[in-house]
């Protein structure tokens, strides 16, 4: 068996937006063909293994674990280039985490991952956000994309950190070439250079790390705070994934105490050693759910913290 460590980029053959980041990441180096792995064609790059899968993402289930029974190369993170869909249309560009924490313990969710866990998410997520801003600034290659985090969402289920990297919504815009081409140099930039965009808990230890709670799919707390110098993001979790229920005697019932929990311990295997961190809207919740979740989150002692909170610990006013 290998003891050689990798990052796996999974990528879905039928779909143009993930095939085509992928292409363009394998013509900016010399990526070398590998024997097929479970009859899909292979390739690496220095420490970077690319997977091409016959048929969609969100049901590879132990991904990481598959690649190392075949090849005994111990994968370390998986990154999946996807396309996006919104009812809305409107062309984006996203990244998010992954996970459906909210559903019944172990129920696998309509779009893939099991109820009660998520994977750990990508340490990337805050780095290649700043990435994603500055390179579709004024960048006309991309005019009319708006930009997005997401929050954590959909399968598969993985031990690895990993992370969703997309181009939507509809495919008018899947197979835009300079979409694929922005998000194709944040992958080769962001895999290759990791100094500053991996978390190395000897190097930043202390640091501060946010999981959000509640608001919309498009994470407007996240992008707004993520943006920041001296913020890493882990997971974000909408208000639909933190189900609350009152119960007639008055009891806090629902699912949504055991959602906060697994993304705060996906995020603590993350991000070791971090100064983890909770930012709350607070508009999202009725003023028992607030209450409910400041118990919790002071039993776990995590930190609920304003914007301005925020921005204060990493010195930014």
């Amino acid at each position: 068996m290998s003891d050689v460590t990798v990052i796996l980029i999974a990528v879905n053959q039928r779909d143009i937006a993930s095939t085509n980041q992928a292409d363009l990441l394998r013509t900016l180096d010399d990526w070398t063909p590998l024997d097929a792995v479970e009859g899909c064609s292979c390739y690496a790059f220095e420490h970077l293994r690319m997977m091409y899968l016959p048929d969609g993402l969100l049901f590879e289930d132990h991904l990481d674990r598959r690649w190392q029974a075949a090849t005994g190369e111990i994968v370390s993170e998986v990154v999946f280039p996807s396309r996006h869909v919104a009812a809305s249309g409107q062309a984006s560009l996203t990244l998010h985490p992954i996970g459906v924490p909210h559903l019944p313990m172990l129920e696998q969710g309509r779009y893939g991952g099991h109820g009660g866990s998520a994977p750990p998410p990508s340490t990337r997520l805050a780095t290649w956000w700043k990435m994603l801003l500055e390179r579709t600034r004024d960048n006309k290659d991309v005019e009319g994309f708006d930009v997005s985090l997401e929050v954590t969402h959909h399968g598969p289920t993985l031990d690895v950190p990993c992370l969703f990297i997309e181009v939507g919504s509809t495919e008018a815009t899947w197979g835009h070439q300079g979409a694929a081409a922005v998000l194709a140099g944040i992958m080769k930039d962001g895999l290759l250079n990791e100094d500053e965009n991996v978390w190395d808990p000897t190097v930043h230890a202390g640091q501060l790390v946010l999981v959000t709670l509640g608001g919309g799919h498009y994470a407007p707390r996240a992008n707004t705070l993520a943006a920041l110098e001296g913020v890493w993001l882990g997971h974000m979790l909408a208000t639909y994934a933190l189900p609350f229920e009152q119960t007639p005697d008055g009891d806090v019932g629902g699912r949504w105490k055991q959602s906060i929990l697994a993304a705060l311990s996906a995020t603590r295997q993350a991000f070791p050693g971090g100064d983890l961190v909770c930012s709350m809207d607070k508009k999202a919740f009725k003023g028992w759910q607030r209450q409910a979740v400041r118990d919790l989150l002071e039993s776990e002692r995590v930190p609920l913290l304003t914007t301005h909170q925020i921005k204060e610990r990493i010195g930014h006013v």
